[in-house]
């Protein structure tokens, strides 16, 4: 590619200079900071709670029903624009810290409740649980919407790993960590140990001055409809659909189809959770870097290439029937390596295609986007599986997987650089 994606041609830039961006370091604690608590109630939500459940005797049907908090995190697009109306002033002052730390004390609160109420009460416990997963979605908008602004284009790549490495530590303490301390000392003590890993995550905020753009006397009104109407954002979902279903596919059947193969369900548990966890912060590393050095736009070009190869390696491996216990286990930690690799790279893509009149209206918009492919891969990856097998389900997502690769540097990149500044590599 002869080009490199810059940030958005927007008028609101003219309002922030460089000199009014908060420290990288700074804002790289306060990034991890804030990713990890929300890792840490995803990995509480979707892992530490179901096995926490079952513990206790609770009805598979019930444990399904904790699934549903997915939904806050799918549909937040919904509400982003109010908040971002709330958190950007009229006259163009941001108010991101009180709502972050407002929203960060409201979890810890229910983390409380929730440690009160035991299990006793399931449908308690549920309403708890929703509640939690809808304050910390919309935290996270705001999160976003910061973090978008304080980052300068050139560091977008740290800023994501930042975020993607504080969300897979978080998820460990959520999901592993808490089950370790609910074994060794039960319910209550874990959960209030969660409330104390975000009550000391939080501090980096509390201590936040928070750089201020210059005002305006008409400051945009941040909506939908805005988001929507931009062709960086419409392109942008497009590419981000295309990029995500084929590795969505393959990490949807990845533990069943390691169970098939033969591998127990304890090594399995230490490949797709803690091994699976480190190999993902690897990737975030090394995906930052690879943002850093050559753009978010060619490192995205370089990440469907890898998931290529990935998924490609999956099918190998399922139309072989290959039981080989080293051959599976380096096929899952490789898988968690690239998919980290490529959320910093996608995730930093769609940092730049975000407007800084509405950050978090339309990054949101991206994120929502992938939670809906991630919760369609997952469920359509086992009918495919079902249907034709996993050779048929893995073709599948290496079919959409190479048209990725191909449609997105030829076609949406070129699109994007059209309503972007651009510079000639050389």
């Amino acid at each position: 590619m002869g080009v490199v994606l810059h940030a958005a041609s927007d008028p609101a830039n003219t309002g922030r200079s460089k000199g009014e961006r908060m420290p990288l370091v700074n804002l790289l604690m306060v990034c991890g900071g804030i990713y990890t608590a929300q890792g840490i109630i995803g990995g509480l939500t979707f892992q530490g709670l179901p096995a926490a459940l079952r513990a206790n005797d609770v009805a598979l049907d019930k444990i399904g029903l904790v699934y549903l908090a997915m939904l806050p995190w799918a549909l937040k697009f919904l509400w982003a624009p109010s908040l971002e109306r709330v958190r950007i002033r009229t006259d163009n002052s941001r108010r991101s810290r009180p709502i972050v730390l407002s929203g960060q004390l409201v979890c810890i609160v229910l983390l409380f409740a929730l440690a009160m109420s035991g299990v006793a009460n399931f449908y308690l416990l549920l309403g708890l649980v929703f509640s939690l997963a809808l304050v910390a979605a919309t935290v996270d908008i705001a999160c976003d919407g910061f973090i978008i602004e304080q980052l300068s284009r050139e560091n977008r790549g740290w800023g994501n790993t930042a975020q993607m490495g504080g969300a897979y530590a978080g998820f460990v303490i959520g999901g592993g960590l808490f089950l370790w301390v609910v074994g060794a000392h039960g319910w209550t003590v874990g959960l209030l140990s969660l409330a104390v890993f975000l009550l000391v995550l939080m501090l980096p905020f509390v201590f936040l001055a928070e750089p201020q753009p210059n005002p305006i006397e008409h400051a945009h009104r941040p909506s939908l409809r805005f988001a929507l109407a931009r062709p960086e954002v419409r392109v942008g979902i497009f590419a981000l659909v295309l990029f995500d279903v084929g590795i969505r596919v393959t990490s949807g059947l990845g533990s069943p189809f390691l169970v098939d193969s033969g591998m127990s369900l304890k090594l399995i548990g230490l490949l797709a959770g803690f091994g699976g966890a480190a190999a993902g912060i690897l990737g975030t590393i090394a995906g930052g870097l690879i943002v850093r050095k050559v753009g978010a736009s060619r490192a995205t070009v370089v990440a469907i290439m890898l998931q290529v190869c990935i998924v490609g390696a999956f099918f190998l491996v399922s139309i072989t029937q290959t039981t080989n216990i080293n051959v599976l286990a380096a096929l899952i930690v490789s898988k968690s390596v690239v998919m980290g690799i490529g959320f910093v790279s996608i995730y930093s893509l769609a940092m730049g295609l975000a407007s800084s009149r509405q950050a978090g209206v339309d990054f949101t918009l991206f994120q929502s986007v992938d939670a809906a492919v991630a919760a369609i891969g997952g469920f359509g990856a086992g009918m495919l599986a079902e249907s034709f097998g996993y050779a048929g389900a893995f073709g599948f997502a290496g079919v959409v997987s190479a048209t990725a690769a191909v449609v997105i540097p030829a076609f949406l990149l070129k699109r994007l650089n059209m309503s972007h500044e651009v510079e000639r590599a050389s």
